[in-house]
């Protein structure tokens, strides 16, 4: 059986997606004295920022430059980006509930800023996640658009997370500016034109 040349992109993309991720595993499996929970946290968190952050600029990305092959690329595997980030969302809630041992004693810190936009963030990821496939785009039809706007709030929820529990505020802001970029060029670019 021969795979079609999406299917041997969309493979090739996942591989690389994953990278990070077995990259910080082996590290934390092999050199826990130096890789340890802090920086598997922390890798796992920015890498779903960032790849949210990539999703989020497909549309701007496609609203300026139609008719690039980039852009269109980019259109073609949106929902395996923002899955990924998803994915790695996952891995950094299951790093923080490994370390606190229970969800009972997780939720105990619920009050705390950083931990509830964490965990609203994550309510809105996913049903987005689980819808992210044809079988699901068929199924809820025009729905299905409303439903992924979600992505939006999500998107800012997740930000105040960084920013609240960030070592390093310049670098937390300098993300808050590249996503507010990227939302006013998809608002600028989406805009009606006279």
């Amino acid at each position: 059986m021969r795979l079609s040349d999406r299917t041997v992109q969309q493979r090739l993309l996942w591989l690389v997606l994953a990278l990070p991720a077995l990259w910080g595993a082996g590290r934390w499996a092999f050199t826990p004295e130096v890789y340890g929970y802090g920086h598997a946290i922390g890798d796992s968190g920015d890498w779903a920022a960032w790849l949210l952050m990539v999703t989020l600029a497909v549309t701007p990305i496609k609203l300026a430059w139609r008719k690039s092959r980039v852009a269109t690329r980019l259109v073609r595997h949106r929902r395996d980006l923002g899955v990924a980030s998803f994915a790695y969302a996952a891995i950094h809630t299951a790093i923080y509930l490994s370390k606190k041992g229970a969800a009972a004693f997780a939720g105990s810190e619920l009050s705390t800023d950083y931990i509830w936009s964490g965990w609203a963030a994550m309510a809105l990821f996913v049903p987005l996640a689980v819808t992210s496939n044809d079988a699901s785009m068929r199924w809820l039809k025009a729905r299905w658009k409303r439903l992924h706007r979600l992505v939006y709030p999500a998107a800012v929820l997740m930000l105040l997370h960084w920013v609240w529990s960030a070592y390093d505020a310049t670098t937390a802001m300098i993300h808050v500016g590249i996503m507010a970029a990227i939302f006013i060029a998809r608002l600028w670019l989406s805009r009606p034109r006279a």
